[in-house]
Order: structure tokens, then C-alpha cells, then sequence
């Protein structure tokens, strides 16, 4: 069974389409991202909160945000508590995202 993948940020700039580019090819999952801000490439919504079997979200503030428009998928989100402090592709950005998100992508 595959698993479907969310990952939040603040515009879906940076930090969710880095994360979304470095687990798009690992078997077993289908990777999205999105962000929250009102201009967003592409936004959260109601399709994807659904779509999604597990949301990561950079910041506590993007979790706020999907459990205010969609609570009954608070089970589903994981903060990783990583700050905009970085450019898509960033070598820090993507060192960080492997500690924190390797052992659910091996587990």
C-alpha cells in the first residue's frame, strides 16, 4: 500500500517543495506539497488534508492552520519545528529535513 505524503510550509517556496523533491522517488510513497499563506503556489485544501495518509508541517503555526480548517485530520500532522530560515534546495534545509524525516521514510 502506498503512503501519501503532505508536506506544509508558509508560501510552498522553500521548505515543503524541498522536502517533497527529496522523498518523490522512495518506494512505497507519493509525495505533495502546499503551503498556507494566501498566495501559495499551491494551496492546502480540503483535497489534500484528504488525499493525505501523513502531513508534515514545518512550523506549529501551519499545524494551527489545517487543524482549524480541518480538525478531524489532527491525528494525521507531524511538526518538524524547522523556521523559514532557508532557500529551496539548501544543502542546511536539506541535511535537516533527512534527520527528521529518514526514519519514517525507513521505518
Amino acid at each position: 500500500m502506498v503512503k501519501r505524503i503532505l508536506f506544509v510550509c508558509s508560501g510552498n517556496i522553500h521548505r515543503s517543495p524541498t522536502a517533497a523533491d527529496m522523498f518523490k522517488d522512495r518506494k512505497g510513497f507519493e509525495v505533495k506539497s502546499a503551503g498556507t499563506s494566501i498566495g501559495a503556489h499551491n494551496p492546502v485544501s480540503a483535497e489534500l488534508v484528504e488525499w493525505a495518509d501523513k502531513i508534515f508541517v514545518m512550523e506549529e503555526e501551519h499545524r494551527k492552520f489545517i487543524v482549524q480548517q480541518f480538525p478531524e485530520d489532527a491525528f494525521k500532522i507531524t511538526v518538524l519545528d524547522i523556521e523559514d530560515d532557508y532557500y529551496r534546495d539548501d544543502p542546511r534545509l536539506r541535511a535537516v529535513l533527512k534527520e527528521k524525516l529518514e526514519p519514517y521514510f525507513n521505518y
